[in-house]
This record gives structure tokens, sequence and C-alpha cells, in this order.
């Protein structure tokens, strides 16, 4: 199974009292939580997609985070992933480290950026019945304003008219952008058929 996340921000305790306003008494009461909530739910045989912005801990204290965690893990980089520069940090634990990468999950395109791209490469795929073929999951913009602001942006883009080439009839464009934000799943990894349920269920 592929799960995905993004921002989880371990060892960032002003998350707590600030922006986020995650509530957890201290770094390491929130750290223990989402280790406890990631390992509940991975096994030794999946693969979690860090969609950006891991840990903000030093090299040392993020390689030790690593072992902790279970399964697979692939990285998207964030802006705060600073612990990857350090001479002293080794990188093995991650399969694979990327900026910017497309995937294939259960006959799905996914593509994984930590910035979100409103125009992205599928976007107009759709099966016969009309279900997507791509979806475009991101970060970075937690909970912000800078989330809302997208999120009516994507409704625009939802109700402009648009005719495809091999058709006379008019469309909706279709953008199926998936904001990963770990606080949104109660910091638990998901499947991609899981955000795709809960953002439905947020979006009512």
């Amino acid at each position: 199974m592929i799960y995905y996340i993004a921002d989880c921000h371990f060892f960032h305790g002003a998350l707590n009292e600030k922006m986020d306003k995650r509530g957890f008494g201290s770094p390491e009461e929130m750290n223990e939580y989402m280790i406890k909530k990631w390992n509940d739910k991975v096994t030794g045989q999946d693969t979690v997609v860090v969609i950006g912005d891991l840990s903000l801990g030093k090299a040392p204290e993020t390689a030790e985070l690593l072992k902790r965690l279970k399964g697979k893990i692939g990285l998207i980089v964030g802006n705060h992933d600073k612990y990857l520069k350090a001479a002293d940090f080794d990188a093995s634990r991650f399969e694979w480290i990327d900026n910017y990468r497309e995937i294939t999950d259960s006959q799905r395109q996914v593509v994984l950026c930590h910035y979100p791209i409103p125009f992205y490469n599928g976007q107009y795929r759709l099966r016969h019945n009309k279900d997507p073929k791509t979806y475009m999951l991101y970060g970075h913009v937690h909970e912000t304003r800078d989330e809302v602001l997208l999120q009516k942006f994507i409704q625009q883009i939802r109700e402009t008219n648009y005719t495809p080439i091999h058709s006379e009839h008019e469309s909706k464009i279709p953008c199926n952008m998936i904001n990963c934000f770990c606080k949104r799943s109660d910091y638990e990894p998901l499947s991609l058929s899981e955000w795709i349920r809960l953002d439905n269920l947020d979006s009512k």
C-alpha cells in the first residue's frame, strides 16, 4: 500500500501555539503522537510518501526519527527539510528523494509536489465515466489563508467551461488537487482513496 502525508514538521514546537495551533504540550508530545499514528497504520511492506516538511530537527535527531518510523519512505522535498543539506545526515533511509515526481497508484496517476500546482500534468484526463485519471497531491499551505485562497481558485477552475478537442459539447475543467496536510487526517498517513474520501467529506 502507498500512503501519503505532508507537513508533519517533527520537532517544530512553535506550531503547537502558532499557525497550526496543534495544541500539544511539547514538541516531544507531538512527535510521539505522530510516530504512534504512523506506526499504527503503516507496515514494513508499505510505502509512505512524505510530501515535504518532514522535520525541522537537526540531522542526527531526524535520522533517529526515521529509524522509528515503519515502512519504506519517499520524500518530496519541502522548504523546511534543511537537514538534507547537513554533511552528517545519512539519507539512505529514504527510498528516493525528489522535488517533483509522478507515480502510478492503483491505475491512477499521482502528481506529487510540496507546492500546489493548479494546472498539473494530466489534469484533463478522465475515464469514460468521468472519474479523474490524475490527482495532484500537495502540502506547504497547511490550513492558512493560502489554502483558503487556493480552494476558491480550485472552485473557480471547476466552474469554468471548456470544449474538449474531440467533442462538440462543453464540459467543466477538472481540478483534482488534495492538500495532504497531516492535521487533516489526525496525523495519520492515508492512501489515495482515503484522501479522496476525506477531501470529499471536507468539501461538503
